[in-house]
């Protein structure tokens, strides 16, 4: 018993609960012992083991999301320009634009005709006529009455601008308009003609259009 007792680690020793005498109380880390056995000698406290160094575990990333680019291609109608979505249409012109538009492309082929030919004949006549076309088609629906007007007007400019003149001043000039409107009466009514017939079919598809609804 005192060779168990002097086996014990120093510290406060424990009784047993049942009073029992000369029971050994085990120490820490130590299994109990029974009682009239011989204590076993002091376990050596285990050695600290350390994790032999490796390369460090790799630290969970976040999964980046991958950036698709997508590049324009003609024929995508779904990319965004300026804000807006592309819808395949034609641009649309205003009133003003009309006008404008009428005016410069009908200077511009009378004054390649006469450059060509020496003067308003056919290549005139029929570049109002593709000029025409084009005002009926892209006009807006609410600026529908432009095209048609705008055509004789930008006629009539060209033949006062570009039309041959036999003498200076303003009574020739007028005689030399209404002379060249005159001779060109039919290149004219088959533009503003054709303008006409274009603004109406519009006017009168978009009109089911609306009531359909």
């Amino acid at each position: 018993m005192e060779q168990s007792i002097r086996t014990q680690p120093p510290g406060p020793r424990r009784r047993p609960p049942n009073g029992a005498a000369g029971a050994a109380v085990p120490g820490p880390g130590r299994a109990p012992e029974t009682a009239g056995a011989p204590a076993a000698p002091a376990a050596a406290p285990a050695a600290r083991l350390r994790p032999v160094a490796g390369p460090p575990a790799a630290a969970a990333r976040p999964a980046t999301p991958r950036l698709r680019l997508r590049l324009p291609l003609p024929g995508r109608s779904e990319a965004p320009l300026y804000g807006r979505r592309r819808t395949g249409r034609p641009t649309r012109l205003t009133a003003i634009g009309t006008g404008v538009a009428a005016v410069l492309a009908t200077l511009a082929v009378a004054g390649l005709d006469r450059l060509l030919f020496d003067g308003l004949g056919w290549l005139f006549g029929l570049g109002y006529l593709v000029v025409c076309f084009q005002l009926a088609v892209r006009v807006r629906y609410v600026d529908l009455l432009a095209a048609p007007i705008s055509g004789p007007i930008a006629f009539a400019l060209a033949l006062l601008l570009l039309g041959p003149v036999t003498s200076s001043g303003v009574t020739a000039q007028v005689v030399a308009l209404a002379t060249g409107l005159a001779l060109r009466a039919g290149w004219l009514f088959s533009g503003t003609g054709l303008a006409a017939l274009i603004v109406l079919a519009r006017f009168v598809a978009q009109r089911r259009i609306q009531r359909s609804r």
